[in-house]
């Protein structure tokens, strides 16, 4: 088990991460989603030991890994968004180099980098320059180094940047058969990956965490309502003020651009029937209807609507506070 407890992080006045607890169950693929710049590659690199802290703790089986580091690192394998390989090793040789820097004995050392290449599908690549290889070969050999000495947490982050479709296909079925032996906690911006292989998700937004809990709760959590898809021909603002002053409109959430003088919306309805009544409104006001369609709330939805809340706004005594803190340091 994985536990994080009130975890801060300052970089200057600047706090990136701000009191995050949650836990990681053994056995568990934990999604961990956010927005860029809300604090997942800071936390992932303190979980990690990469990083320190300014306050909070990450307790690995109940070490402390910034009093026993060494102790807890040996538990954890990391695959950071940028892969850490040497592009002037072959392949294999950076695989067994990397397995004597994380204390493999040696008579296993062979067998281990033989697992990892044949798990990864590049065991065709071990003679290979790591600086001739493609970004997607380049992701697989930073994973293969993640699972040597077998460890028992994995720290994914991005871990199918890079790589063609058959090949997340291939990670991603992968990640699944890890779980039996190993805890993962997975962060990605590919929502589709998140649903496909976790079941709980935590996620963060300016360093605070907004929600922790499984998928299909936050998604029941945005409440009964539908979401009505349909794309229109016509004015887009005459189209938009048609639909919101249809009864049981709940909220406009969405408008893009199509071909031809066509936008697509989404909006919150209140009930199946209220689609009717926003064709019969168009179609009332001369508008072309060229799709009409309704689905329930996603994981997609219910990240843009945790994570698109605005900042606080500092107020007349923050900024006096921070204007007299700036005095006191010069």
């Amino acid at each position: 088990m994985i536990e994080i407890k009130n975890l801060t992080k300052y970089y200057g006045r600047n706090a990136a991460v701000k009191d995050l607890s949650f836990t990681v169950n053994d056995n568990e693929i934990l999604g961990f989603l956010g927005p860029n710049g809300a604090g997942k590659s800071t936390t992932m690199n303190i979980i990690t030991g990469f990083l320190p802290s300014s306050g909070g703790t990450v307790l690995i089986e109940g070490i402390d890994i910034a009093q026993e580091p060494s102790k807890a690192k040996k538990m954890i394998g990391y695959l950071p968004e940028i892969p850490p390989v040497y592009m002037d090793m072959k392949v294999k040789e950076y695989l067994k180099f990397c397995a004597g820097i994380k204390g493999v004995p040696r008579k296993e050392r062979a067998a281990q980098v033989e697992s990892a290449m044949e798990k990864l599908h590049i065991k065709d690549m071990e003679k290979r320059l790591i600086r001739n290889l493609s970004k997607g070969y380049r992701q697989r050999v930073g994973f293969a180094q993640a699972i040597l000495g077998d460890p028992r947490y994995l720290i994914l982050d991005e871990p199918t940047v890079g790589l063609d479709p058959n090949q997340v296909i291939e990670v991603r079925n992968l990640i699944k058969s890890l779980q039996k032996d190993h805890t993962i906690i997975l962060s990605s911006h590919i929502l589709a990956e998140i649903q496909a292989v976790c079941e709980r998700v935590v996620i963060i937004s300016h360093g605070e965490v907004r929600a922790i809990d499984s998928i299909k709760n936050l998604e029941e959590s945005m409440g009964s309502a539908l979401v009505l898809v349909i794309r229109v021909k016509g004015s887009k603002d005459k189209a938009a003020e048609c639909i919101r002053s249809t009864p049981g409109v709940l909220s406009l959430t969405d408008v893009s651009n199509g071909d031809n003088g066509s936008y697509t919306f989404k909006a919150e309805i209140e009930t199946d029937d209220v689609k009717k009544a926003v064709m019969t409104a168009l179609i009332n006001a001369d508008f072309t209807i060229e799709e009409l369609s309704t689905e329930r709330p996603n994981l997609e939805e219910v990240f843009v609507k945790l994570t698109s809340k605005p900042k606080k706004k500092k107020g007349l005594e923050d900024l006096l506070t921070e204007l007299g803190e700036e005095k006191e340091d010069n």
